[in-house]
């Protein structure tokens, strides 16, 4: 993993992908590819200043929510599909995750207090976190079980990528 120093950088990126965050299936990958750049998209805003951050925040949730939903629906169906056992702990790790996002989004709408630096960095521990650890752990699962075989998946229809 390759966590920067929170001081701007050349690039102003919060967090790189790395091949260590590599789960081995080319769309999970590029999926979770997406959400670190929308993790990066929010911590540059907030290096904007707050007003800016604030805004992104509001013009950016809703499609990062359903973005995040669309991936996490793709990832159980892929997790079935190849009868991980931990589908039912990763499933709940999703919910939980979804849920606390919402809150803050309620929590931003109503005017309650909003910190948009620190729901930046929220989101980039937590999606690190999940990768590093727990889709690693379905992506170990899947090449013990089948070696290779999901390298060059693409896509099915209507899948981001």
């Amino acid at each position: 993993m390759n966590l920067k120093n929170t001081n701007v950088s050349k690039n102003k990126d919060l967090v790189e992908w790395d091949k260590r965050l590599s789960v081995g299936i080319a769309i999970m990958d590029a999926q979770h590819l997406e959400l670190l750049k929308m993790t990066n998209a929010l911590f540059l805003a907030c290096l904007e200043g707050e007003a800016a951050a604030r805004e992104y925040f509001k013009a950016s949730i809703q499609k990062s929510v359903e973005y995040i939903r669309l991936h996490f629906r793709h990832e159980e169906q892929l997790l079935q599909q190849m009868g991980y056992p931990g589908l039912g702990s990763h499933k709940i790790q999703h919910e939980e995750f979804i849920m606390e996002v919402l809150q803050k989004a309620r929590n931003f709408e109503s005017g309650n207090k909003f910190v948009p630096n620190n729901f930046a960095r929220f989101l980039r521990d937590w999606v690190l976190t999940h990768i590093a650890i727990h889709d690693k752990q379905y992506g170990q699962f899947y090449a013990r079980k089948i070696t290779g075989v999901y390298n060059n998946v693409t896509a099915p229809v209507g899948w981001p990528a």
